[in-house]
């Protein structure tokens, strides 16, 4: 009897024991912390892994996920700076940083992010135009971020990101934007033709004004090479009428009538090429010109040292002169 109550004693110790240790070990996940409280009093915090706490005095108060966590923030109705009416959601990303404070310095830690993140969303989105609000998204992010991390900084958490996922406008407004935009179009293709078609008319007067320049350069190049060919021809003729004088200081009378003969032919090509002149009615002293010929060929003969004509011939050619005309035209 006595053996037998020995051995019962025994397993009471024994699960006595078991339920000592059970009680004092106590295993943190990864990603996790414990705090232990005693007698309902913060004494310590408790990191991943195995742990040990004084059985039946001890005992874990919190359980906090130390990883980052998503936060869903539901949409909203926002007054903007100018009165625009915009419904507006969006997330936000936050971790624990101190199980201690995120335990013990909120009650409810996910509903007071909630509510701060949401309260600082209408603040900042309400300072701002609807203009501001649909194409400065990163700025926004940016503001709510700092705020808000401030904020929840004195509870241990961390905010990492604050994102705004949508910008909804009104019915109404968004047909007004579509209106304002294809306004500001037009706008934009009308001063693209505007500014195109004044650049086709400065380049085409750029075009006309280097024509012009060539043209002028062309008829100065012109009038040039005409002085020219002008104050060579007269160079000829200066050239000409001097030697023709030394001749008659000479004594050449056949040098008067190549100077004769010359002027005649000239008078007869103008009269046969004037436009109102078509027909010429001869004699005109034909004679007369054949004469002045065959002076010039005298003074040929002279100037390459052939035979002298016969003296009466050339009696009657120096005495031949030209008569009134008796042409009609």
């Amino acid at each position: 009897m006595g053996f037998f109550g020995f051995d019962i004693t025994v397993l009471v110790v024994v699960v006595l024991v078991i339920l000592v240790l059970i009680a004092g070990i106590k295993t943190v996940p990864q990603g996790h912390s414990y705090t232990v409280e005693r007698f309902s009093r913060y004494t310590r915090t408790l990191s991943p892994g195995l742990n040990l706490i004084v059985p039946f005095i001890d005992r874990i108060g919190a359980k906090m996920n130390m990883m980052e966590q998503v936060l869903d923030v539901p949409t909203q109705e926002i007054i903007t700076k100018d009165n625009a009416t915009v419904s507006v959601d969006g997330v936000a990303f936050y971790q624990v940083l101190d199980a201690a404070r995120a335990a013990y310095e909120v009650n409810g830690l996910k509903n007071a992010l909630l509510n701060l993140t949401m309260t600082n969303i209408r603040t900042v989105m309400g300072s701002m135009d609807l203009d501001q609000l649909l194409s400065h998204r990163d700025e926004i992010n940016d503001r709510l971020l700092r705020v808000v991390d401030s904020a929840a900084a004195s509870w241990g958490i961390k905010i990492t990101r604050i994102e705004i996922k949508d910008i909804v406008p009104p019915a109404d407004l968004v047909d007004s934007m579509g209106r304002q935009m294809k306004a500001e179009r037009e706008k934009r293709a009308q001063i693209l033709e505007a500014e195109g078609a004044r650049q086709s008319a400065i380049l085409k007067a750029e075009g006309e004004k280097q024509a012009q320049i060539l043209q002028a350069e062309g008829r100065r190049e012109a009038a040039f090479r005409d002085a020219e060919a002008r104050e060579r021809s007269a160079e000829a003729e200066a050239k000409a009428t001097e030697l023709v004088s030394k001749a008659i200081a000479a004594g050449d009378v056949q040098a008067i009538n190549y100077f004769v003969a010359q002027g005649y032919t000239k008078a007869l090509e103008k009269l046969a090429s004037a436009p109102n002149q078509k027909v010429l009615m001869l004699p005109v002293e034909a004679t007369a010109l054949i004469g002045s010929i065959g002076g010039i060929a005298e003074l040929a003969r002279g100037a390459f040292g052939g035979p002298d004509p016969e003296p009466a011939q050339r009696r009657r050619q120096t005495s031949s002169v030209p008569r009134s005309g008796e042409g009609s035209f």
